[in-house]
């Protein structure tokens, strides 16, 4: 499988010499074009044809990308980093969840120095942060949460209940009332997630 590159609907794809019409597309004169936006996919089959289709944006995988903000889980924390899951980007659900890395001194704009990951995340915490590089060998996202709207949005807990933020930097259990820090998110109301 090849990798899907993007085209529009009525673009001449190929002659129907050299390939097979799938689905999205339609064959006119001797060639395949596509019938609706979105990205070509080609599969080769068995020293047949390879079969040419075109499938919807929103069906192939999305990507984050630098620059974007994304949604994800904190999966494990050190004193250098945390480890977390992208599970949206923006307000899109992954089919597949991407790996990525929060380094100490991407957590805040301010005072980089004084950072302590274990005072910002805690493993299941759900953060905003925004993909800052398409990070390293081992596929991870370098994710950077120094903006004011980045951060912890959700956490819960030693109790289990989801906590209240009350600072920028701090959030409280409302039932124990028990105050834990947390590198917090001025959240927008357009990454609220209903």
């Amino acid at each position: 499988r090849q990798p899907l590159s993007p085209c529009v609907a009525g673009e001449r794809l190929c002659s129907t010499e050299e390939a097979t019409a799938g689905s999205g597309t339609y064959t006119r004169h001797g060639f395949i074009f596509s019938s609706l936006a979105g990205c070509l996919e080609r599969k080769n089959e068995d020293n047949e044809l390879p079969v040419v289709s075109v499938v919807r944006d929103s069906e192939s995988q999305l990507l984050p990308n630098v620059g974007a903000v994304v949604t994800c889980k904190v999966c494990s924390i050190n004193s250098r980093f945390a480890k977390v899951h992208i599970l949206y980007v923006g307000s899109t659900p992954l089919k597949s969840t991407f790996r990525g890395t929060i380094r100490r001194e991407d957590i805040r704009a301010t005072e980089k120095d004084k950072v302590e990951v274990y005072k910002s995340f805690r493993p299941s915490d759900i953060v905003l942060a925004k993909v800052i590089s398409l990070g390293d060998a081992q596929s991870n996202y370098l994710l950077s949460t120094a903006e004011n709207e980045l951060g912890v949005v959700v956490a819960r807990s030693e109790a289990g209940v989801q906590m209240v933020p009350i600072s920028w930097c701090e959030m409280q259990c409302p039932r124990t009332h028990i105050k834990e820090f947390r590198k917090v998110a001025r959240v927008q109301p357009q990454f609220l997630q209903t």
